[in-house]
């Protein structure tokens, strides 16, 4: 270990009575699973811990009925019913050394108990989120007596569970605790409320319980949002959020610090870089003599080291990255540095919970499927005959994903691509505004892929039907990709815009395109050179596209105006917590936005508007549109050789955006679902997979 550069991140850590064996710590993450699949969550934290993670946690677990967080599953302790659930995961945390943490909450007014119907307690009687019209019951001194119980019952339970470290949970302003802390929310009268002693008051208490009832062997963690990005509006890391670590300072066994809200905690890579955080939370350790993990999205070894060696933090706290890369603290160790699978911060992994599913991610397709499919991020089951001959058309990340997996099996893969440059998509949108980070998809692929020499790659090379058939090939996996469309059909308008024809309308792919790069479906008239003067962007696609190309255009002088038929701009990026942000940037680019309308007409200089609220039309003068709608799969190649299945050729499968358009994430997990099933009969009705 001496000769490792990085050898003070596997130094062991003592957190109150127990021991970190390394500087690696999972934070608390959702993950769309909690009470209701547990034997899924188990063996997706096992994964983690068995990859080197010296923490593992679990999500936010609920400790009573009236802090039910329904549509998202999470965790519970509500009663001991509850124990047997929790400690699946304890026992495969525990089977490779890690630690196992719960981040005990109640959530108070960010409670809504749709399925309970319970009435959640509050700092005071305030509505509760996502503007569903119900509000929290004010707590007097009885109820928070009460709910100090209930957390202490909780602790007793996760201890009986077999967790190491028990938290008490004051972060995201998601939990009442936080609410508590803050002015803007906490207008009580009595020893609770007024001055900041006060209002840290309950906090203490929880801790102190805590600590009581279970701190002889578990440690007891705070976890606290130091800074609100509020400035003087919420908590900053120079004023209140600084005297609240002052007070309690040596009282909980382990800090773990972030900032507000979730957005902001997991900011995308768009907007916030690695290591963003330090800025935030580097006071703390020299406010307190006990162990601090941070987080900053951190792929990057060095920057690790670098944290703890100028004292921000002991312990390097991950959740995107250890999802991204379940093995990434072994890849370190082992000097596998280049083999990491480094987190895009793209947050579909958020998304997932924010929607209620098991999570996902887009560099990591067994993220979610460890149980559920037998899939591990690591290992693959070797070929059934490893001489068989694959061919994979096209290198985008499907068909990276595909190949890679498949040569990972042992199969003799071929991987063509028809543009110079393999990456498909995700190359040509890491050229736009803030998304670089994203060309890890296929970098890391193309990496992987070099050192499989039973992998052969062509770029620059197109195929046919009568080309491949001349390949003779038995078995061929295409992944094509798709097109924007270039007539405004979308979501929203399902006839061609009249007008679309012009000259000066242009489609994402026209955008995209350079001098040099040779994509599919652009207009030759307008590729390689960006609209000029005026420029309206339609997006009826509702995720990050629209937006990136209204940024772009006004970095190249254009006076943008974005228009959405959503109630909102980029309506579905919510999920992602990117939102917010996007909307702060067109606001400081000075884009004009108009939600709640569609295109209804182009003409040369001009298009009409049609307001969908006040069934109004206007004319909008402008000297270019960019539409940023639906998408049409290159399904051509393989609607012309599918009828030769059981001829020419063995099998024929369509994988990624070539199937159906979507998400990059649902592209590389197709790519990797091909290649599993490869040779494996998956025909019949039921599902591939297994149902808790």
């Amino acid at each position: 270990m001496s000769e490792n550069p990085y050898a003070i991140l596997f130094e062991p850590v003592q957190i109150g009575p127990v021991t970190a064996p390394n500087r690696f710590y999972q934070v608390p993450h959702c993950n769309g699973m909690g009470y209701r699949l547990p034997q899924s969550l188990a063996a997706m934290r096992g994964v983690k811990a068995e990859g080197g993670w010296g923490v593992v946690c679990t999500e936010e677990t609920e400790i009573h009925y009236t802090s039910d967080l329904s549509p998202s599953m999470e965790g519970r302790l509500w009663d001991d019913g509850d124990i047997p659930n929790m400690a699946r995961m304890t026992e495969a945390v525990h089977a490779h050394g890690a630690l196992a943490g719960v981040e005990l909450v109640y959530s108070g007014q960010h409670a809504r108990n749709f399925n309970t119907r319970a009435v959640a307690f509050g700092v005071d009687s305030f509505s509760v989120p996502e503007y569903f019209p119900a509000q929290t019951r004010m707590a007097d001194k009885e109820d928070l007596r009460t709910l100090r119980r209930w957390h202490r019952n909780a602790a007793i339970r996760a201890k009986q569970a077999g967790f190491d470290i028990i938290y008490t949970y004051a972060a995201h302003r998601l939990s009442l605790p936080m609410f508590m802390l803050l002015s803007r929310y906490n207008t009580r009268t009595d020893e609770y409320g007024g001055s900041l002693q006060n209002r840290v008051r309950f906090l203490r208490e929880l801790l102190e319980d805590t600590l009581e009832a279970v701190g002889d062997t578990c440690a007891v963690a705070l976890r606290l949002a130091v800074d609100e990005l509020l400035g003087e509006d919420g908590l900053t890391r120079d004023g209140e959020g600084k005297e609240i670590v002052a007070m309690l300072a040596e009282l909980p066994d382990l800090w773990d610090v972030n900032v507000s809200d979730w957005s902001n905690d997991s900011g995308p890579s768009r907007f916030m870089k690695e290591g963003y955080q330090e800025q935030y939370i580097s006071f703390v350790k020299g406010l307190t003599s006990k162990p601090v993990v941070g987080v900053g999205r951190y792929t990057s070894p060095e920057a690790m080291v670098s944290a703890v060696q100028q004292g921000v933090m002991d312990l390097i706290g991950s959740a995107r990255p250890s999802i991204a890369d379940p093995f990434l603290p072994e890849k370190i160790r082992t000097g596998q540095v280049e083999d990491i699978r480094e987190c895009i911060g793209c947050n579909i992994c958020a998304s997932a919970d924010n929607v209620g599913v098991p999570i996902r991610c887009t560099q990591n397709p067994t993220m979610g499927e460890e149980w559920r499919r037998s899939w591990h991020p690591e290992r693959i089951p070797a070929a059934k005959k490893a001489e068989k001959a694959v061919l994979v058309v096209g290198g985008g990340p499907a068909g990276l994903e595909c190949a890679r997996a498949l040569g990972q099996r042992g199969y003799q893969v071929t991987l063509t691509e028809a543009r110079r440059e393999l990456g498909g998509r995700v190359q040509l949108e890491a050229d736009l505004p803030g998304l670089q980070e994203w060309r890890r998809v296929a970098d890391w692929r193309l990496t992987q892929i070099e050192k499989l020499p039973n992998v052969e790659v062509y770029p620059g090379s197109e195929m046919t039907a009568e080309d491949v058939r001349e390949a003779g090939f038995e078995d061929v996996i295409v992944a094509t990709g798709a097109r924007w469309r270039r007539d405004g059909v979308g979501r929203s308008l399902r006839s061609p815009i009249p007008g679309h024809a012009w000259k000066e309308v242009y489609t994402p792919d026209d955008l995209m395109a350079g001098a040099d790069r040779e994509v599919a479906g652009v207009n030759r008239e307008v590729a390689g050179r960006l609209p000029q003067g005026r420029v309206v962007v339609f997006d009826d696609d509702h995720y990050y596209m629209g937006s990136v190309l209204a940024e772009l255009l006004v970095g190249a002088g254009c006076e943008v105006t974005l228009v959405t038929p959503a109630p909102q701009i980029a309506l579905w990026s919510q999920y992602t917590l990117e939102q917010p942000h996007i909307l702060r940037r067109m606001k400081q680019l000075g884009v004009t936005m108009l939600p709640n309308t569609t295109l209804a007409e182009i003409e040369p200089g001009a298009v009409r508007l049609h307001n969908t609220l006040h069934a109004k039309d206007t004319g909008w003068m402008c000297d270019g549109v960019v539409l940023v709608t639906n998408r049409i799969s290159n399904d051509g190649l393989y609607r012309d050789l599918r009828g030769e299945v059981g001829t020419t050729f063995n099998s024929l499968r369509v994988i990624g955006d070539a199937e159906a358009p979507n998400i990059i994430a649902q592209a590389v997990f197709s790519g990797h679902l091909a290649a599993q099933e490869f040779e494996e009969d998956v025909t019949g009705d039921a599902p591939n997979f297994r149902r808790e």
